[in-house]
C-alpha cells in the first residue's frame, strides 16, 4: 500500500498556530492588523469582477470587499484548513475557498477561475517562508487590466525604538517577520511582468501598501 506523504510543514505549522487562534483571531488583531480597510476602500472592483484573497485566513476581508464592493465575485485560498473553517462559517456560499499553497496553487483547479480581476494579499507575505515566490505568483494570476493588492507591515521606524522592539518580538512568536525588502521585490516583479507599481507607507512606518497594476 503506498503511503500517505505528510503535509507540507508550513501548512502543519499554521494549523498549529490557528486551530485556538482562530476563535479570536478578528477580535484581536484588529488592534495591529491596520491598513486592511485602507486597501479595501481602494480595490475599485466593478460589479462581476472576481476578487481573490491569498491567504484568506477567516474570510474577514473576503467579507467586508463584498460589503464594499457589490456585485463582485469572491474567492479565498488559504493553507491553512483549519483557518478555512472559520472561513466557510463566515461566508457560507458567498465565496469559493480552496486549500492550497500560496506559491504554486493552481487556481483553475482549486477556484474555478483562471485569473481575477483583483487580488488581495493582506498581512500573509510576512508569514510565508517563499514570500517572493508568492507575490509573483500572485502577479502572475491577474487578468487583463487587473490589480494586485498588498498590505503588511511596514518597517516600524516612526514608533518609539522600545515599542518596535516589543512588537517585533511578538510577532516573531506568531512566525511573523516584516519584509524589509518588500517593495523593492515588488518593483522587481511589477517591471517583469510590465505592470506598474504605486506604494504607500502608513502613518509612523507601521504599514506599507503596494499595487501592482495593469499599464
Amino acid at each position: 500500500m503506498a503511503s500517505i506523504s505528510p503535509r507540507p510543514s508550513h501548512a502543519a505549522l499554521m494549523d498549529e498556530v490557528y486551530r485556538g487562534q482562530r476563535h479570536i483571531y478578528d477580535l484581536t488583531r484588529k488592534y495591529y492588523l491596520f491598513g486592511r480597510d485602507t486597501l479595501i476602500a481602494g480595490l475599485d472592483a466593478k460589479p462581476r469582477a472576481r476578487v481573490l484573497e491569498v491567504a484568506c485566513g477567516t474570510g474577514r476581508n473576503l467579507a467586508k470587499v463584498g460589503k464594499a464592493w457589490p456585485g463582485v465575485r469572491l474567492y479565498g485560498l488559504d493553507i491553512s484548513v483549519e483557518m478555512l473553517k472559520s472561513a466557510r462559517a463566515a461566508l457560507g456560499e458567498a465565496a469559493r475557498l480552496g486549500e492550497g499553497d500560496a506559491c504554486s496553487f493552481d487556481a483553475q483547479a482549486l477556484l474555478g477561475e483562471p485569473a481575477f480581476e483583483r487580488i488581495v494579499l493582506s498581512y500573509s507575505l510576512s508569514m510565508i517562508p517563499d514570500w517572493e515566490g508568492a507575490l509573483d505568483h500572485a502577479a502572475g494570476l491577474l487578468a487583463d487590466g487587473g490589480a494586485l493588492h498588498i498590505v503588511d507591515f511596514g518597517d516600524l521606524a516612526g514608533l518609539p525604538s522600545p515599542f518596535a522592539a516589543l512588537l517585533r518580538g511578538w510577532l516573531a512568536r506568531f512566525h511573523v517577520a516584516p519584509r524589509m525588502s518588500l517593495r523593492a521585490a515588488a518593483a522587481r516583479i511589477a517591471a517583469a511582468r510590465g505592470l506598474a507599481l504605486s506604494s504607500r507607507r502608513g502613518p509612523l512606518g507601521y504599514y506599507q501598501l503596494h499595487v501592482l497594476a495593469a499599464r
